[in-house]
């Protein structure tokens, strides 16, 4: 397949929707993307547009979250033009089964039945942490993972799409969420360090859009919880893109959030390999306009750092191993088809499907980060996904919704607490002698 010329993008033209290509439901397209980022800048003159509430974005993220997941479960793993080939054009919406009714015995997807609007392993991630959230109602940590999640996924059975059936979630995540049970339940290792020796992929950074959205608006405070909850699950740069995904979502909760001002964050807080092949992906994708063009460049833009190979389902020798100079694969490219969609959900979503490879991780992290922006998931595909999974996709973000406002206030109350404490602590009670003026006999102060 020959991909198209790319578009350049000019900082005054409008977009105009064709009829391949839905208008925005969120966000207006985007000037070219800034790397640069400035966090000092000064208040504007004018209000910030507010945008939708934060219980609109929480339910658009989680929700545009789960869709991205099930549209991309049916071909994960695949080429685009394996994808191409096998649907007769590009995939435009939930579609079934690789295999067709063979998907209970076909290899290498046996026994799932990915596909019919079924939601995988990173939705069923996500629920999970976001019922650690409501038990603990407070931020989070690895000993939280250890306390709560751990058993969440070894002891209580939940419907699983995939499998038709009702089943413990370790029966259905994979192996580098298996880890968490071997170390943490089993090996009794320190949670905060548990994560050490695992498979570094994107398995942390899947499920951590409850922290960004817990932390809305506040980029700094997701990255830092994310990374502190992902010790128990990864190392590395796969670590690090657990705390770079959660802080992208935080930042397009923001009042006014663009897809540049996502990526901008996203490069204020990455470190090494995956700051580099943020940088490079978002580069690329600012010159282009929909995702058919920008499907090749945007792979050869991650091949560097992406340790797995072009032959998703054979990796390389080197693949998943620590690294300070690689990144996974699915962050950067997610950022990406944010960029490419001007944050619209239908087009992000679409474009990191035909992406192929780990498109479902990578659909479910650019379905979050539209939702947070203010795009939601169309109100079709959304539907078809929680009566094929049998999910209220809808809860969850009611009780992360109620969560969030509870750890702001605790936030609110433990800031004032402190500023009272250290505004105290921080008085010289000499000084404040020497401004009262020296004493009188008597104890009376002399004016001068």
């Amino acid at each position: 397949m020959t991909p198209k010329e790319p578009e350049t993008h000019s900082p005054t033209r409008a977009h105009t929707p064709t009829p391949n290509s839905p208008a925005p439901q969120g966000p207006t397209p985007h000037s070219p993307v800034t790397h640069s980022p400035t966090p000092h800048s000064p208040v504007p003159d004018s209000p910030v547009p507010q945008g939708p509430a934060l219980a609109d974005r929480i339910t658009a993220a989680l929700v545009g979250a789960a869709v991205g997941d099930a549209l991309g479960g049916p071909v994960e793993g695949y080429s685009p033009d394996q994808i191409l080939e096998r649907h007769g054009g590009r995939v435009h919406g939930v579609v079934g089964p690789w295999n067709g009714d063979a998907w209970r015995t076909a290899r290498p997807i046996a026994p799932y039945h990915k596909g019919d609007g079924h939601i995988t392993d990173d939705t069923l991630m996500t629920h999970a942490l976001v019922r650690v959230y409501d038990r603990v109602r407070d931020h989070l940590d690895a000993y939280a993972v250890a306390d709560h999640l751990v058993p969440d996924l070894m002891t209580n059975p939940r419907w699983i799409p995939e499998l038709e059936a009702e089943a413990l979630p370790l029966q259905r995540v994979f192996l580098a969420e298996k880890w968490l049970v071997a170390r943490i339940h089993y090996g009794h290792v320190d949670p905060r360090e548990a994560g050490t020796g695992n498979i570094v992929n994107c398995g942390a950074a899947m499920y951590m859009a409850p922290v960004g959205l817990v932390n809305a608006a506040n980029p700094r405070g997701a990255y830092t919880e994310a990374l502190d909850i992902t010790g128990a699950h990864q190392s590395s740069y796969g670590r690090e893109a657990a705390g770079v995904f959660a802080a992208a979502v935080a930042a397009a909760c923001a009042p006014g959030a663009t897809p540049d001002s996502v990526v901008a964050a996203c490069l204020s807080l990455a470190k090494d390999g995956t700051r580099a092949a943020i940088e490079a992906v978002c580069e690329v994708a600012a010159r282009h306009r929909d995702f058919e063009s920008a499907l090749v460049p945007l792979r050869e833009a991650v091949a560097p750092y992406d340790t797995v190979g072009p032959d998703y389902r054979a990796p390389s020798l080197g693949a998943r191993r620590p690294s300070r100079l690689h990144a996974i694969e699915e962050l950067p490219v997610a950022l990406g088809m944010l960029v490419v969609s001007g944050g619209d959900h239908r087009r992000a979503v679409l474009g990191a499907v035909n992406y192929g490879r780990d498109c479902d991780s990578i659909a479910t992290m650019t379905g979050a980060l539209c939702g947070a922006l203010g795009s939601p998931a169309p109100e079709e595909w959304a539907k078809t996904v929680a009566e094929a999974s049998r999910l209220d996709l809808w809860e969850p973000a009611r009780t992360l919704t109620e969560v969030a406002r509870q750890i702001f206030r605790q936030d609110v109350h433990r800031r004032r607490a402190h500023e009272e404490r250290f505004t105290a602590l921080a008085e010289d009670p000499h000084e404040q002698r020497e401004s009262a003026g020296p004493a009188a006999p008597g104890g009376t102060v002399c004016s001068g």
